[in-house]
């Protein structure tokens, strides 16, 4: 056991080791999120130790090899030469100083939350815990997630939250591919067990961030970051649902929000797409609604939101057969081709892409589905889509065999008059082709 005048010096020996940058980081998944923060923690003099379940992705990192796009190479290699290292051995956590957990927070097939990943990644790391380490969470998740998945299963080690370990909640707001913003720029938000905690997690994230932000708990913590992204999911559904609307009427939805975006006051603009993508967007709303049942509340605004964007996919189908159907065509026996399945333009993360699920609608009416996308040379392995397919080249004669294409992600790489010249039928997501054309059908 550990005297009180031991007990007293945990907090600021740890303090001292964030701030003068001694302190040992680990970083507890490797991917879109981990992987720039452990960048981050380099490039400011850490020394960071990367946590991930995938043996394959532990030995490409040793290897100094990039595994997202916009991440260079030269920048894993880099990192190594300074320190990293990364490993599948989570009892190597005892070798720590902080441990960042950026695991997926993905839902089940009924749409709940799936906190696997979370629970299985702190049940592994429980048993190598000592006194004086802080753990942050940063997967998206409902508010109580800290208290009530993470806090239980640390003390049941017999180390006390707030005196012995340092538990925050600090949400990502990674945005892959904007290069408006890095990890560094991006503000940090962050909410602690006790106040010891915040202290701590303050430090954590006060020497790489440009700004941290402190809130009054975990839990409030976790609600921003699910209102951060409930709010561009419910503005997304409106002006899809606009979409549909304008289109009855004739109306070019993407002039009219940008003749509204001229207003200087009062007004964001929002645009419509084949449906939602990325880890956060199509998943947030759901861990809210979820969790506002235990309290008796229906939410019925976020709730209609989802409805209206997870109905994207099915309304893109609809318009791919009508315009085949103009043609004289059906869908079964057609060859299509999908422009684009990453969740948004210019990256290669394929995380919950509307895309993919259009190419399954496509498929499971019969007809032919290839896709192209320069960011994602090999169809990836998904938790639940497949595809045995490699992306097709962009060319005129390629172009031209396909009986329609189905603009879902509108890269800056594509050749756009390339399409409009040899392509049969273009059904456009996008907005990419304002001119009218009887080529074009808009999405």
């Amino acid at each position: 056991m550990q005297t009180s005048v031991e007990n007293n010096r945990i907090k600021p020996t740890l303090l001292n080791r964030l701030n003068q940058k001694t302190a040992v980081i680990g970083v507890v998944g490797l991917g879109y999120v981990g992987l720039p923060l452990m960048l981050r923690y380099i490039e400011v003099g850490y020394r960071v130790v990367g946590f991930d379940v995938d043996a394959d992705k532990v030995a490409r990192l040793n290897a100094g090899e990039s595994l997202i796009e916009h991440i260079p190479a030269q920048s894993i290699a880099q990192a190594r030469k300074q320190g990293f290292i990364a490993t599948t051995d989570f009892g190597r956590a005892s070798e720590v100083d902080a441990l960042v957990l950026c695991v997926p927070t993905p839902l089940n097939k009924y749409r709940e939350p799936d906190l696997s990943f979370v629970i299985a990644t702190i049940e592994s790391l429980a048993p190598h815990l000592h006194a004086g380490q802080v753990v942050s969470l940063e997967s998206t998740t409902y508010p109580g997630t800290t208290d009530e998945e993470l806090r239980p299963r640390i003390e049941a080690r017999g180390l006390t939250v707030g005196e012995h370990v340092f538990l925050v909640f600090s949400p990502e707001r990674e945005d892959p591919g904007n290069p408006d913003f890095s990890t560094r720029t991006i503000p940090k938000v962050c909410g602690g067990c006790t106040p010891a905690c915040l202290e701590v997690g303050l430090a954590l994230y006060g020497q790489v961030i440009d700004r941290v932000i402190p809130v009054s708990s975990t839990r409030a913590a976790e609600l921003t970051k699910l209102l951060e992204n409930i709010h561009r999911a419910v503005n997304i559904g409106l002006v899809n649902e606009m979409k549909i609307v304008a289109d009855r009427m004739g109306i070019d939805i993407f002039e009219v929000i940008e003749a509204a975006a001229t207003k200087p006051f009062g007004f964001t603009p929002y645009y419509p797409g084949p449906g939602l993508g990325g880890h956060c967007i199509p998943i947030d709303p759901f861990y809210l609604t979820w969790k506002a049942r235990e309290y008796g509340l229906h939410t019925r605004f976020i709730e209609l939101a989802g409805e209206v964007n997870r109905a994207m996919p099915e309304y893109v189908l609809g318009k791919l057969m009508d315009g085949l159907n103009q043609q004289g065509k059906a869908l079964k026996g057609s060859r299509i081709l999908m422009l684009g399945i990453a969740y948004k333009k210019n990256v290669d993360d394929m995380r919950e892409s509307p895309a993919v699920e259009i190419m399954e609608l496509i498929q499971a009416k019969g007809a032919s589905i290839a896709y192209s996308d320069p960011h994602v040379p090999m169809f990836p392995k998904m938790r639940e889509h497949h595809f045995n397919l490699s992306s097709e080249p962009l060319t005129e004669e390629n172009v031209r065999v396909f009986d329609a294409v189905v603009l879902a992600t509108d890269h800056d790489r594509f050749d756009y008059d390339l399409l409009l010249s040899h392509a049969q039928l273009i059904i456009d997501t996008r907005g990419k082709f304002r001119d009218p054309s009887t080529k074009i059908i808009k999405a």
